[in-house]
C-alpha cells in the first residue's frame, strides 16, 4: 500500500466492549490515538480504561447513550479525534449518523452514505440486487402472506443480529409475531419496519468478506460459513466454508456475486455480502452488512490481513493491490455468551469473577501459526448488565486443517476457567466435537436436528460431577482448618476412633442437592458411598484424589475457587459449578409453589393475563425485555392466576416473584380434561 495521503491520527470508536477494544488494538499498532465513549453502566469497562481519552454518555440504555449520534460527534470534536469508527451494531449502519460525521469535518471509517442508505432497507436492497443480477429470495409484504407462503421468516429491515426475526408456520400467529418483531426492531435499531420472505427450514449461511478502495478495486477476500445459529443469530463461524470447499465452482460464483453487489452501489471499505445456500451450492442474496462483522477474525486468520487496518487505510485514501492474498489454513470462531441454552437461551447477568482461556497466543491480533486468539470485552471482575448483548468473548482457533482447528478450540474451551455466570461453553464444546460438525454437515437447523438438550448437557457426567463436589467439600474443609485457632494442622474432624461423618451440602443447577459425608481417621480419608477413594493432598484451592479404576487407582487433580457461596471446580473431567448450602435454612427464603420468578433482570413490557383468570401450563403470563430481546414468562402449571406483582414498564431483578399461579386440584384438572 502507498502512504496515506490524509493520515488519520486520532480515532473515536462509537461503540463499546469487545469491538472497541479490537479497533483500539490496531490503532495502537499503527501509532494512532484512541478515544472511547461510555455509558454509566460501562464506566469501569476495559475499553474505557484502555483508550487514550474517554467521554461519558449519561445514562445506561442504548437509546440514552450509544445511539445518541450527536453526543458521540461532540465527544470526537472535544477530544481532537479526526475520525470515527462505528464498530458493529448501534449506529454502524445508520446513514444519518455517517452523514453527520462527515458534515462535522470528521473522517468516516465506513462506506459511502449512499451505500449505507441503499443497503439500509433490506426490502430496497433485495430489489436492487435482483436488478443487478444477484440471485435473491423474493420479499413478501406481510399483509399479503397466505397459507401457501408458509413458513415465512419475519425480518427487521434496518438491522441484523437476530433482532426482530421470527419464524411463522401458522397464519394465525403472523400478526402477533409481526407486532413482537416490530417492538424488538424499534428497540434495537430505532426503526420498526419489518418484512417477510420464504423460510428455508434448512440451509447454509455463507457470506463473503469484501474490501473496496476509493480507486475502483474490489476484493472478495474470502468466504465464511455461519450456519450454526440460535434464534437466527450466529454462534459458530468458520473460514473457509466446508460446503464451498466441496462444491466445484461455488467459490468463484460467490465471489463474482459479492463483487457485483459491491460494485452496484459504489461500495468502499469493509463489508459483507450474505447468502443462503442449499446443499447443491445454489445461493440467494440475504443482505449486505455495510460494516465490519463480528466474525471477521476467521478471515483475518486465514488471509493474514488486519481488516481494521485496511479500513483505516482505505478511509485515508490508500490503494488496494490488484488481488487479495490467497486463503491459507482453517479458522473457527465461537461466541461465548452469558446465557443458558438449556433454558430457552436465557441471557444471564452479574459479575464475571474469572475468565481465563488457556493456550491463547494472541489477543485482538493475527495468528501466523496454529493457536488460539481471544477477542473479549470483559476481564476478571467485569459486570454483565441487562442493557447490552450478553456476548462475553470470541474465541478463535487457527490450524492447518479444519479438524485440527476444531480440536484445538474445543480443548481450550473445555479447560477454560469461567466463573460467575452460566454460559454456552458446554454447548460449544459438544458442537465442535460432534461427528456431524466434524464432517462439515452443518445447517441453520443444526440444534433442532441433533437435539439441543443433548448438545447443552454439562461436559462433566453425573458421576464426575459428584467427584468434583467431593473435592469441593474437602477444599472447604481445608479452608476451615486454615482459619482454625485450635488444631489447625489436623485434618478436619479427625478422630482417633471411628465417629460419625462430617457433612457438607451443595446444590447443582442440573442434578439438585448433594450431601457429602466424610471423615478422617487412622487409615486416612473415608467418603460415604465412595469406597477406595483416597486423599493425596488438599488445600483451600486445590485437591488431589486417588480414584479407584478398573486397572488401579488414578490420580485426579481439582482446582477449587469460591466467591461467597458459589463454588467452582475445574478439572479435566469438566467444569462444575455448585452453590454451598447453609446447615439450616431460613423459612422466609422459601418461594410459594406456582411462583413465576424473573430468570434475568429486565423490564416488563406486556401482561398476558389478569388476576383471577384460569391459565394453562405453558401459557404466556407476561413478557420481559432484557439485552435487546423479548422473553416470555409462562405459567409453570395449570391453575388460577392469584397474583401479579408487577406492572408494565417496571424494572425487575433476577429471582423476583413476578406472579403466582395457584395450581389446580386433581379434580379441577380432570373436569377441565373431560369438558374438552
Amino acid at each position: 500500500m502507498s502512504n496515506s495521503p490524509t493520515p488519520i491520527t486520532n480515532v473515536l470508536v462509537a461503540n463499546r466492549g469487545e469491538i472497541a477494544r479490537r479497533v483500539f488494538a490496531t490503532c495502537r499498532r499503527m501509532g494512532v490515538g484512541t478515544v472511547a465513549v461510555y455509558s454509566d453502566a460501562d464506566a469501569a469497562a476495559p475499553h474505557v480504561v484502555e483508550a487514550d481519552a474517554a467521554v461519558r454518555l449519561p445514562g445506561n440504555t442504548p437509546a440514552e447513550t450509544y445511539l445518541r449520534g450527536e453526543l458521540i460527534i461532540e465527544a470526537a470534536l472535544a477530544t481532537g479525534a479526526d475520525a470515527i469508527h462505528p464498530g458493529y451494531g448501534f449506529l454502524s449502519e445508520n446513514a444519518e449518523f455517517a452523514k453527520a460525521v462527515l458534515d462535522a469535518g470528521l473522517v468516516w471509517i465506513g462506506p459511502p452514505v449512499e451505500a449505507i442508505e441503499q443497503m439500509g432497507s433490506k426490502v430496497a436492497a433485495k430489489k436492487m440486487m435482483d436488478a443487478a443480477g444477484v440471485p435473491v429470495l423474493a420479499e413478501l409484504d406481510p399483509a399479503e402472506v397466505t397459507e401457501e407462503h408458509l413458513p415465512v421468516l419475519i425480518k427487521a429491515s434496518a438491522g441484523g443480529g437476530g433482532r426482530g426475526m421470527r419464524v411463522v408456520r401458522d397464519l394465525a400467529e403472523l400478526a402477533p409475531q409481526i407486532d413482537a418483531a416490530r417492538r424488538e426492531a424499534e428497540s434495537a435499531f430505532g426503526d420498526p419496519t419489518v418484512f417477510c420472505e420464504r423460510y428455508l427450514e434448512t440451509g447454509r449461511h455463507i457470506e463473503v468478506q469484501v474490501m473496496a478502495d476509493t480507486h475502483g478495486t474490489i476484493w472478495a477476500v474470502g468466504e465464511r460459513e455461519c450456519s450454526i445459529q440460535r434464534r437466527h443469530q450466529k454462534v459458530i463461524e468458520e473460514a473457509p466454508s466446508p460446503l464451498v470447499e466441496r462444491t466445484e465452482g461455488m467459490r468463484a460464483r460467490l465471489f463474482e456475486a459479492a463483487r457485483l453487489a459491491a460494485g452496484a452501489i459504489g461500495y468502499t471499505g469493509a463489508g459483507t455480502v450474505e447468502f443462503l445456500a442449499d446443499e447443491q451450492g445454489e445461493f440467494f442474496f440475504l443482505e449486505m452488512n455495510t460494516r465490519l462483522q463480528v466474525e471477521h477474525p476467521v478471515t483475518e486468520c486465514t488471509t493474514g490481513l488486519d481488516l481494521v487496518r485496511l479500513q483505516l487505510d482505505i478511509a485515508a485514501g490508500d490503494v488496494l493491490a490488484a488481488e487479495p492474498p490467497a486463503m491459507r489454513g482453517y479458522s473457527i470462531e465461537v461466541r461465548l455468551y452469558a446465557e443458558d441454552p438449556a433454558h430457552d437461551w436465557q441471557p444471564q447477568s452479574g459479575t464475571v469473577y474469572r475468565i481465563e482461556i488457556p493456550s491463547v497466543r494472541a489477543e485482538f491480533d493475527l495468528l501466523d501459526r496454529p493457536g488460539v486468539r481471544l477477542d473479549t470485552g470483559v476481564v476478571d471482575g467485569s459486570v454483565v448488565g441487562v442493557h447490552y448483548d450478553p456476548m462475553l468473548a470470541k474465541v478463535i482457533s487457527y490450524a492447518e486443517t479444519r479438524s485440527a482447528a476444531a480440536r484445538l478450540l474445543a480443548a481450550a474451551l473445555r479447560r477454560a476457567k469461567i466463573h460467575g455466570l452460566v454460559t454456552n461453553r458446554d454447548l460449544l464444546v459438544r458442537v465442535l466435537r460432534h461427528p456431524a460438525f466434524l464432517a462439515g454437515d452443518t445447517d441453520t437447523a443444526f440444534f433442532e436436528t441433533h437435539g439441543l438438550n443433548a448438545l447443552a448437557a454439562p461436559l462433566a457426567s453425573e458421576s464426575d460431577e459428584v467427584l468434583s463436589i467431593v473435592a469441593a467439600a474437602l477444599a472447604d474443609a481445608a479452608a476451615n482448618r486454615t482459619g482454625a485457632r485450635v488444631g489447625g494442622g489436623l485434618p478436619s474432624g479427625w478422630r482417633n476412633l471411628p465417629s460419625q461423618s462430617q457433612r457438607k451440602s451443595y446444590e447443582s443447577r442440573t442434578t439438585g442437592t448433594h450431601e457429602v459425608g466424610y471423615r478422617f481417621g487412622r487409615t486416612g480419608l473415608t467418603v460415604d458411598g465412595h469406597d477406595g477413594l483416597g486423599l493425596v493432598e488438599s488445600a483451600p484451592d486445590r485437591v488431589v484424589l486417588s480414584v479407584p479404576g478398573e486397572r488401579g487407582p488414578v490420580r485426579r487433580e481439582f482446582e477449587v475457587a469460591r466467591y461467597g457461596e458459589q463454588v467452582y471446580v475445574d478439572s479435566p473431567l469438566g467444569p462444575v459449578a455448585v452453590r454451598r448450602l447453609p446447615r439450616f435454612s431460613d423459612p422466609a427464603d422459601q418461594v410459594a409453589t406456582g411462583s413465576l420468578l424473573a430468570p434475568m433482570p429486565g423490564s416488563v413490557i406486556r401482561l398476558g393475563a389478569e388476576v383471577g383468570s384460569r391459565v394453562e401450563q405453558g401459557q404466556p403470563i407476561l413478557w420481559l425485555e432484557a439485552m435487546k430481546m423479548e422473553h416470555t414468562i409462562a405459567a409453570p402449571t395449570a391453575g388460577v392466576l392469584s397474583a401479579v406483582n408487577v406492572t408494565v414498564g417496571q424494572q425487575v431483578d433476577v429471582g423476583a416473584v413476578l406472579a403466582v399461579v395457584e395450581p389446580a386440584s386433581n379434580d379441577e384438572t380432570n373436569e377441565t380434561q373431560e369438558s374438552r
